[in-house]
């Protein structure tokens, strides 16, 4: 059959399941758009920005596990979506990167847009496709999205010459298979079973072991649970493994346990003598800037066998899809237990000093001091966070999708709330863009429609992406974004504060959010107090029950440090030499010494 370039990438798309582009139309891709618009299953979704179209496309696949494609012209569409696709690669989400390229069929020089593209996507992009040929895009297209999805996901790049749009080519694809449902499970290395029997024997071993999960043990399920229960271990995640494990559970611990988490639950994980740690890159935010000390021995299992032993040493290092790794090692431990039983709550005659019933009362009464310590801020100046985002959680409910942007409201977000399930929490951790929760959001929301979907955006944050309501406004995306208003970049004002004790432009540009949103085409209302939360929470529920977008001008009180803060923060400071520690100190002091003469 004869086929035009934008009807075969149409194609590819239906057939791999692909419900949504993200972009902006440019002279090189008009033919694919115009393609775009008689596609039944694939709906083109036109951003006010190009950053904007790959957060949106995280978004689906975080809400949803089907992937999106951002689709860009050639150069600025490229470069203006570079900080998502980042984000995407550095906290291995899965996108098609549908990118247009200049005419190739032309030895004219200086064309439109024209720079190398692979270049500039090399670093952040699993692979990097382009056809040749007309026969060759289809191919390409499903090639890069198995690649997408396939072991530790991540974007990949498809560059598609502009000549090859404009015209017809001879092709032969196979007929489309309504039952297709693209594989989105990794495809593991093999499992060794002498590293199962190794695992399950330091496990044995140790009196209390600790379970470090991360978003790659989310395909283990309630597998997860039973082990724990088997092993009595608490558990602590990291910030993309929010939700992996319940947080209602009695061995939940924190999303993680060194100097960026409470005293209780540092406490805890220092009982343990072993860690077991799952789907997780103890890269720097999860760690709070490698504040934690790993319980030794290390077991450190993930599918990219490239992070293993990466920062911090590892005793067993081993490369594994988590589901399998965990459902074996079950297999193992359960045999081992009808072999030689033990007391209910511990493992293989585990000598652990504290059984499963004080561990677990030990946990529970520090979520409790927590929760006393934060619900002591209630009635003061401004809104409180945790009874805000607590209270989201009772308006909303539990299938509540929560979307942050880099900075406080990320680890806000992260310490306040209680999840149940995996795909909940959505933010830009490894990359840490600022900009990230309304586009998200939106996406998150098309994949989701019946689904409430909250996006917390940080005040200078949301002056970077804050247009995409516009698009909300008109594809009827009934988000809620709470604009969480305290005039300064937050994370930065803090750290300047307690590290230095002066900010320095770090106070953002004040705006008028009532008629900026008003100029959109969103209803915007102001929340100022913790007396006023309750009311204005559910007036936003009904709002997006009704399908309307709605926007809350929140004056949020920052004035009680995070966990994360106060442990960052000390982290660094100890880890300098002694000569340089003193001096930070001593300019912080004598700053506020002198500040209050």
């Amino acid at each position: 059959m004869r086929m035009t370039g934008g009807e075969i990438v149409v194609r590819a798309l239906e057939d791999e399941g692909i419900p949504f582009t993200f972009g902006i139309p440019g002279t090189h891709n008009i033919e694919l758009y115009d393609a775009l618009a008689a596609s039944e299953s694939v709906r083109p979704i036109l951003v006010t920005d190009e950053q904007s179209a790959s957060f949106m496309a995280d978004g689906l696949w975080r809400a949803s596990g089907r992937i999106g494609c951002v689709n860009v012209v050639p150069g600025a569409g490229l470069t203006h979506a570079l900080s998502g696709i980042a984000e995407a690669f550095m906290d291995n989400i899965p996108i098609l990167v549908l990118g247009c390229g200049i005419r190739r069929d032309t030895e004219m020089a200086f064309q439109l847009h024209d720079i190398d593209q692979f270049a500039i996507v090399r670093a952040v992009t699993k692979a990097q496709l382009r056809p040749e040929r007309g026969d060759e895009i289809y191919p390409a297209i499903r090639t890069a999205c198995r690649i997408a999805r396939g072991g530790a996901p991540g974007p990949v790049f498809v560059e598609i010459p502009a000549n090859l749009y404009l015209f017809r080519h001879e092709v032969s694809l196979p007929d489309p298979d309504p039952d297709f449902a693209p594989d989105s499970r990794p495809h593991p290395p093999t499992l060794d079973p002498l590293d199962l029997d190794r695992a399950a024997d330091l496990l044995r071993r140790a009196k209390r072991p600790l379970l470090y999960l991360g978003l790659g043990a989310a395909g283990a399920g309630h597998d997860l649970v039973r082990l724990a229960e088997r092993l009595n271990a608490p558990v602590a995640t990291t910030f993309q493994g929010k939700g992996v494990f319940p947080e209602s559970h009695p061995l939940f611990l924190w999303p993680g346990f060194g100097d960026a988490a409470p005293p209780f639950a540092r406490d805890v994980a220092a009982t343990c003598d072993a860690t077991l740690a799952i789907g997780c890159k103890f890269g720097e935010v999860a760690t709070g800037s490698y504040g934690i000390r790993p319980p030794r021995p290390l077991i450190h299992v993930d599918i990219d066998r490239t992070v293993l032993g990466r920062n911090f040493e590892t005793d067993l290092p081993i490369a594994a899809d988590a589901g399998t790794f965990v459902r074996k090692l079950l297999e193992r431990l359960v045999v081992e237990a009808v072999d030689a039983p033990s007391a209910p709550g511990t493992v293989l005659g585990s000598r652990d000093p504290l059984g499963g019933a004080e561990l677990r009362l030990r946990i529970r009464a520090g979520h409790e001091a927590v929760w006393k310590e934060w619900r002591s801020d209630v009635g003061g100046q401004g809104v409180t966070p945790a009874h805000l985002l607590r209270s989201l959680q009772r308006v909303f409910g539990p299938e509540t999708v929560f979307t942050a942007d880099s900075g406080n409201g990320t680890f806000l977000a992260m310490e306040c709330l209680r999840l149940d399930k995996p795909g909940k929490f959505m933010a830009p951790v490894d990359y840490s863009c600022m900009g990230y929760a309304v586009p998200a959001a939106l996406g998150a929301k098309l994949a989701r429609p019946d689904t409430p979907v909250v996006a917390l955006a940080g005040d200078g944050a949301f002056l970077m992406t804050g247009l995409e309501l516009m698009s909300a406004a008109q594809y009827g995306i009934a988000v809620a974004v709470i604009v969480l208003r305290d005039r300064e970049l937050a994370q930065i004002a803090q750290f300047q504060d307690v590290a230095l004790n002066r900010k320095v432009a770090s106070e953002v540009h004040d705006y008028d959010l009532t008629r900026l949103c008003a100029g959109l085409g969103i209803e915007c209302l102001a929340l100022e107090s913790d007396d006023e939360v309750d009311a204005v929470l559910e007036e936003i529920h009904s709002a997006t029950g009704a399908g309307r977008p709605i926007v809350v001008d929140c004056a949020i009180d920052y004035s009680r440090k995070t966990f994360f803060t106060r442990g960052v923060v000390k982290t660094n400071l100890m880890r300098l030499p002694w000569k340089e520690r003193l001096r930070f100190i001593a300019r912080a002091v004598g700053r506020k010494v002198f500040a209050g003469m």
